[in-house]
């Protein structure tokens, strides 16, 4: 989310700071098209004084907050999932409070809801059944409690299955396009395994939303999916479909997260109604558009651990 917002913003013309996190790896931004008039600072979040240093200097009139820690499954710190999502939330919202921003868009996550047999609305009573669940559910509880009591306009936006370009390699969607590429299925969980899948472009769109258009009400929580659910059967025919894979998948050869079930879906309607948002790109459409970028963004190969085939460039 984060490399492609910058790279939108600055194409939109703003000036843009990408706060990145100290020693990371900086390749989505290194990529072509990711750094051109943008100021890359690093900051860690949990360090409160260091984050009022920052945000009085740079005075931002948006802040988006995308900085997450424990939302895939090798990260089990609960330590840091705690300090990243919630103190770290705590801080910026706090700087971004004292130095006049206008707008602050925290990233939150369906997660935050635990496992539903339906699409939960927002005002639904939060049952997280993750470390990083129960995080990201107190982070957006707090941004909403600090909207209610301030002036400054404060949007969470609880994102379903977010894929696009320069998502992590290990994920679904990229793994499906680099091992689609090759004819190769990546290992499977269940076939019936749900998700709701929305196009990183679309997204984007939500921020741009909840940034610029005061909600009806301090503190607006809104669900950023597609309102369609898709079990992996049905995206594996998509990549098959998209890349002319010959070859049959294997199911149940990866493990299955205590998270994943069959019913994974997001309730659309407030933020149709209130920002007037609704997602413009099917999943066989983006996940094409994956694939191409891949094929022609060569700079990204090693990050996806792509080696050289017939069909990569083509």
């Amino acid at each position: 989310m984060g490399a492609n917002l910058v790279r939108r913003l600055a194409a939109a013309g703003h000036q843009v700071t990408a706060v990145v996190r100290p020693a990371g790896d900086l390749w989505r931004l290194a990529a072509p098209g990711g750094l051109e008039g943008v100021e890359v600072r690093p900051l860690n979040l949990v360090d409160e004084g260091a984050v009022e240093r920052a945000v009085s200097e740079i005075r931002p009139r948006w802040a988006f907050h995308l900085a997450a820690h424990g939302a895939y499954s090798w990260q089990t710190d609960a330590q840091q999932i705690f300090r990243t999502n919630l103190l770290g939330t705590v801080n910026l919202v706090e700087a971004c409070r004292a130095s006049g921003c206008e707008a602050l868009v925290h990233a939150g996550s369906s997660s935050e809801y635990g496992l539903k047999d339906h699409p939960p609305d927002e005002e639904e009573p939060l049952e997280p059944n993750s470390e990083y669940a129960v995080a990201k559910a107190a982070a957006t509880l707090y941004c909403r409690h600090a909207a209610r009591e301030g002036s400054m306009r404060i949007v969470s936006l609880r994102l379903y299955s977010v894929y696009g370009p320069f998502e992590d390699p290990r994920r679904l969607v990229p793994t499906l396009a680099v091992r689609g590429l090759r004819g190769e299925w990546p290992p499977l969980v269940d076939a019936e395994v749900a998700r709701d899948f929305v196009a990183v472009e679309d997204a984007l769109e939500a921020f741009l939303l909840a940034a610029t258009r005061p909600g009806p009400a301090p503190g607006a929580v809104y669900n950023v999916g597609t309102g369609r659910q898709t079990s992996v059967r049905e995206i594996v025919e998509v990549a098959r479909r998209a890349l002319e894979i010959e070859a049959q998948p294997y199911w149940g050869t990866a493990q299955r997260r205590r998270w994943d079930t069959t019913t994974w879906v997001a309730s659309t309607e407030r933020i149709r109604r209130e920002l007037g948002w609704e997602p413009g790109i099917a999943l066989d459409q983006g996940f094409r558009r994956m694939a191409d970028w891949l094929r022609s963004t060569p700079e990204v190969w090693p990050a996806y651990g792509v080696a050289l085939h017939p069909k990569l460039g083509s």
